[in-house]
């Protein structure tokens, strides 16, 4: 398994240290070398299995590394003594979001986040043109320390924070919009019709 984990900033923030990271994980180095020899046997059970066994892995992977930031990396969590039930629950300090999820819904990020990793180089994982990762069993994201920091989803946006978006980020509006399309409160289509 391969990781890759940098140190963004440290700052004091209402007397609280907090600390933010981002972070590329893999467990499919050999995945589809693997599932490629069940494949070719005609056992396609086994290949699904290497497939979804490893992508369990890389998730369990992020899960290690995000505790080992909260225990030794960090330490803002060093006496952290979870049962599975609560590590289930993610009752720690802390989260691990990632791009393409309700709390950072735009997966462009992960090609910002992959620039600064250097991601691809260092740890052998590719985005598509979609941005998904290959392999598939990779985990990408951020840590963030903080202890009253608690996941989110981001609410139907309207056309304005579409725009505002865009400019910031250097993107045609559509662009945006083909990205944002779940958490858009218009219809861009109607949109167009109603403006031409």
């Amino acid at each position: 398994m391969t990781a890759f984990l940098i140190t963004l900033r440290k700052a004091a923030v209402a007397m609280t240290a907090i600390a933010a990271a981002f972070f590329v994980v893999t467990a499919g180095a050999s995945e589809e070398k693997i599932a490629g020899r069940f494949a070719r046997a005609n056992d396609d059970y086994g290949s699904i299995m290497v497939k979804a066994l490893a992508d369990r892995l890389a998730e369990a992977f992020a899960e290690r590394l995000h505790e080992r930031v909260r225990r030794e990396f960090w330490a803002y969590a060093p006496d952290e003594n979870l049962t599975n039930e609560e590590r289930i629950a993610e009752a720690y300090a802390g989260i691990r979001p990632a791009p393409g999820y309700p709390a950072q819904p735009d997966h462009t990020e992960k090609a910002t986040l992959f620039q600064l990793l250097g991601a691809e180089r260092r740890t052998g994982v590719k985005l598509t043109e979609s941005y998904a990762m290959w392999p598939g069993a990779s985990v990408c994201g951020l840590y963030l320390s903080h202890p009253d920091a608690h996941y989110f989803g981001v609410a139907k946006v309207e056309r304005d924070q579409v725009e505002d978006y865009a400019r910031r980020k250097g993107m045609k509006v559509e662009e945006v919009e083909r990205w944002l399309a779940p958490v858009l409160n218009y219809d861009p289509a109607r949109v167009g019709r109603s403006a031409a």
